[in-house]
């Protein structure tokens, strides 16, 4: 393990941390985190976890602002659980660009596992749009893609980059519960608070 790599995996696990405490601060630790995996990805030629990198930067700084925008006087923001149709399009939405991702991963590249890959990618987008918008279901969607991504990486053998992603499943649980306890219900057709 690289100073780099050592450094993105303690960046990740804090942004994931201050994410469930509803701190303003997770969204600069995950863009720093996003830009630092991103190098590692990019030494190591894994050009999709790159981009996928690019795309958490982008939607940490989305999120930041986002998040802005809902803080509450005690410096936490507000978390609500959208109306059921939004969180149905997000999956449905999720899984066809998974399947479409993963159908020209097996066309044009040697991945092994192009439609996991391509799944896990897309849901992990899904599961940041969410957390932006201070979802409770975002925790849902990463404890499933945290779960598929530790099992991924044993079998590919990269055991340290699944021990990180084990220790995300128990922040997942961890920042669900927390949200849990805060939660507003978003009322069918009223828009989520901003």
């Amino acid at each position: 393990m690289s100073l780099l790599e050592l450094l993105s995996v303690l960046f990740s696990a804090a942004g994931v941390w201050l994410t469930g405490r509803r701190a303003v601060l997770c969204w600069p630790v995950m863009l720093v985190a996003s830009v630092l995996y991103g190098v590692v990805f990019w030494r190591a030629h894994l050009y999709a976890d790159t981009v996928l990198q690019g795309v958490f930067a982008a939607l940490s700084l989305y999120g930041w602002w986002r998040w802005l925008r809902g803080v509450r006087d005690e410096g936490a923001v507000q978390v609500t659980q959208p109306p059921q149709g939004v969180m149905v399009r997000g999956v449905v939405l999720s899984l066809a660009a998974g399947v479409l991702l993963g159908g020209v991963l097996q066309t044009w590249t040697d991945d092994p596992n192009p439609l996991m890959d391509a799944l896990l990618s897309t849901f992990s987008i899904l599961g940041q749009v969410w957390m932006a918008r201070r979802y409770l279901a975002s925790w849902l969607i990463w404890l499933g893609v945290d779960v598929l991504y530790t099992g991924l990486f044993v079998v590919r053998e990269l055991y340290l980059t699944a021990g990180l992603y084990a220790v995300f499943v128990a922040l997942a649980v961890v920042g669900w519960l927390q949200w849990r306890a805060v939660c507003v219900i978003t009322e069918p057709g009223k828009p989520p608070f901003e």
